[in-house]
């Protein structure tokens, strides 16, 4: 049986579980993995796997960048597909892996092929799998906030609304800054904290317009600047990965009889 683009089925992935979802949301990590299990695929999770080297790229650090990419290159050599519950450093690894190495032949070339094999976690499902509906169950109001690498690096911008629009029970309320950046951008929130803290306001402003009572995000970096703010605001407003609501089974809605 073959897929949307045009290959087999995959049967086992490999798993990049990004540093930011590691230290901050391995829940998000653990629900990816049980995701793919109950969709048939079996995980591989490569040992010694670190950064994706998007910080010392950002900061300039090209040879710290190449260092952590060319590990990677080896530990996942052979994965058939690498999945990575995270827009930001799916990016890395497609888009910038190849420009990294674009000066050597050998590299470049395996950066390339290693790339073309690199999916962002909801992308994977609906454009690989050719899944929408993972049987989720979730009783609520939720909003989605479109991180700037998975929209405007990968260009995903529909799979991860159409995985909300068939979870059970679900209620989608977009928000009216739902593609503007919530100032985190990695290095830029340090940089630059009068700016980031700005335009995360902004964004929080926007969230509560939209009424939701949760916020769902496909990146730990976003969620990990969206949350801090919410919470020194004293806000009950949930905020939860992609993969964690995906893979929530609610069989009633909360404070049923």
């Amino acid at each position: 049986m073959t897929n949307p683009v045009g290959r087999p089925r995959p049967a086992r992935v490999a798993l990049f579980v990004t540093c930011l979802g590691d230290a901050f949301y391995p829940e998000a990590g653990e629900a990816t993995v049980r995701l793919l299990h109950r969709l048939g695929i079996a995980v591989d999770f490569p040992l010694g796997q670190t950064c994706c080297g998007q910080p010392a790229f950002n900061a300039g650090f090209r040879q710290a960048a190449q260092d952590v990419a060319r590990r990677n290159l080896t530990l996942f050599a052979d994965a058939e597909y690498i999945i990575v519950p995270s827009g930001s450093c799916a990016a890395m690894w497609r888009v910038f892996y190849p420009e990294l190495f674009a000066n050597d032949p050998a590299l470049g070339a395996q950066a390339e092929a290693l790339a073309a094999r690199t999916y962002e976690l909801s992308d994977f499902l609906v454009s690989v799998l050719g899944i929408e509906d993972v049987g989720a169950a979730f009783h609520g109001t939720v909003a989605y906030h479109a991180s700037c690498h998975l929209l405007r690096e990968l260009g995903v911008s529909t799979p991860p609304r159409q995985l909300l629009a068939h979870v059970e029970g679900t209620t989608y309320v977009p928000m009216d800054l739902e593609e503007q950046c919530c100032g985190f951008g990695g290095t830029f929130a340090i940089k630059y904290p009068e700016i980031s803290d700005a335009m995360l306001r902004h964004k929080i402003a926007s969230l509560k317009r939209s009424g939701a009572e949760t916020l769902v995000s496909c990146d730990a970096g976003c969620l990990m600047h969206m949350a801090g703010r919410l919470r020194r605001q004293g806000e009950t407003i949930r905020i939860m990965h992609l993969a964690e609501l995906l893979d929530t089974h609610e069989t009633t809605p909360p404070h049923s009889a």
